[in-house]
């Protein structure tokens, strides 16, 4: 178990604005509680993924002495808009106190890393507990409740709760599967033989074959630092990957909800953003988020394309999921 010497004092949660339920004060709810401190972003894969588990331990521990602490840390330049925030909030049921970290604050302050990462403050202020990534949920609340049995040994509480998902089962296998690529170029990974023409908009060619790992554009497109934007009509971004689901992290670059059609191999499983005219499959991309672009039942190698609708459409990274239950 991830643990530390109980000398080690939590830094406070200074430097953000409180959108939810704060400001919180360590110093403040010293011997009367336990704060799970977790710091995420609401485009990350593996924070969603997180969430459920987050929201069921302060719904069980809440009354028995558990602090949640949201630290939202932006990962993209629109993620810093707290009505972005708010709004993903509201959609992933999350009711504790959330802070907008923009700066970094806090993060720096607890020399964090890592998307998602969960730390766990003792009744005297000490860190006692970390874990970076998903997983090891059963192990995060058995810490959780050994830390409230310190507040309070006679508290009476509930058994760990099962899994929310088959692939968080132990036995669960997860697979090497294609890492996240992003599509800025300040990181992105751009497999077209011209390479990218930074900040201007420039018609690609999209010449094939495709490598796995790599994005490639065709038709006329921006790359900014940080997403791809769309400058015409039908401006396409393919990939092949290995994966069992494909998320894609997009949004409207002109504030108008901009439509792309997805095209997926035979035998892949369309995501729950995708809806299907005849059978067209289009997302509606109305907001900055993640959209799901496929969900298979198993790993796979697969292919998808993306082709915008009309000029405005923003691109960010895609995301891969990897673990499948056995």
């Amino acid at each position: 178990m991830p643990q530390l010497s109980e000398t080690v004092l939590a830094p406070e949660l200074d430097g953000g604005q409180w959108i939810q339920h704060g400001p919180i004060s360590l110093k403040a709810v010293r011997d009367k509680a336990i704060v799970l401190v977790d710091f995420w972003d609401y485009t990350c894969v593996n924070c969603i993924r997180t969430l459920p588990y987050v929201v069921a331990w302060n719904n069980r521990y809440q009354q028995s002495g558990l602090v949640v602490v949201g630290v939202h840390a932006p990962e993209f330049s629109f993620a810093r808009e707290g009505s972005h925030v708010a709004e993903a909030a509201a959609r992933f049921g999350l009711e504790y106190p959330i802070v907008l970290d923009n700066e970094y604050a806090i993060w720096r302050a607890y020399s964090n890393r890592f998307w998602p990462a969960k730390y766990l403050v003792d009744a005297k202020g000490r860190i006692r507990y970390y874990h970076f990534g998903e997983g090891a949920y059963q192990e995060t609340e058995v810490a959780i409740q050994g830390l409230l049995r310190e507040l309070n040994p006679s508290a009476s509480l509930p058994p760990p709760m099962e899994p929310v998902r088959d692939s968080d089962r132990p036995g669960a296998v997860c697979y090497r599967v294609t890492p996240e690529l992003y599509l800025g170029h300040a990181r992105g990974q751009f497999g077209n033989f011209e390479g990218v023409v930074r900040d201007r908009p420039h018609d690609y060619r999209d010449m094939g074959p495709h490598v796995e790992g790599m994005s490639y554009l065709a038709g006329r497109w921006r790359v900014g630092q940080e997403s791809a934007r769309s400058e015409a009509a039908g401006a396409a971004i393919s990939l092949r990957y290995t994966a069992k689901d494909v998320n894609l992290v997009m949004g409207p670059a002109t504030g108008a909800s901009v439509r792309a059609e997805i095209t997926i191999e035979s035998g892949q499983r369309p995501g729950d953003d995708v809806k299907f005219e005849s059978e067209r499959g289009f997302i509606t991309v109305d907001r900055p988020r993640m959209y799901s672009v496929v969900a298979n039942e198993s790993v796979v190698s697969g292919a998808v394309t993306i082709r915008a609708e009309a000029a405005g459409l923003a691109a960010y990274a895609f995301t891969f999921i990897s673990c499948v239950a056995s």
